[in-house]
């Protein structure tokens, strides 16, 4: 199951899939300290939860962890859509509410997606 994430969370997944290398506790800390007064307590504890969410994973270094993420943040968000769909009763309607939201550009995005990965049943 997909979980969606907290503020801080998602602010510090962000900053985790855009390292796109393992970081400490004490990198995230440093980063989010540019723009914001937090404790390093609360930093490690939010890591803590993201590992136990399964969302990053950790090695020993030291008496410290290394963090890293577990997929992309478009696995991720694509797990989300999953689950949302899925849990929206009606999937045809809820489908088609959804496309008719779209922006040109998502549209054109969504098009593009299904020329690299066409629906099961329909592969040329």
């Amino acid at each position: 199951m997909v979980r969606a994430l907290g503020d801080l969370e998602s602010t510090i997944m962000d900053r985790m899939w855009s390292y796109r290398r393992p970081a400490s506790v004490r990198d995230v800390l440093e980063d989010l300290r540019r723009e914001r007064e937090i404790a390093y307590t609360t930093v490690m504890t939010v890591m803590d939860k993201l590992h136990k969410k399964g969302l990053l994973r950790r090695h020993p270094v030291g008496k410290a962890y290394v963090y890293e993420t577990v997929s992309s943040k478009e696995a991720y968000t694509a797990g989300l859509m999953r689950e949302t769909l899925a849990s929206g009763g009606n999937q045809a309607a809820t489908l088609v509410h959804f496309l008719e939201r779209l922006t040109p550009e998502e549209a054109a995005a969504l098009e593009s997606a299904l020329r690299v990965y066409p629906p099961k049943g329909r592969q040329a």
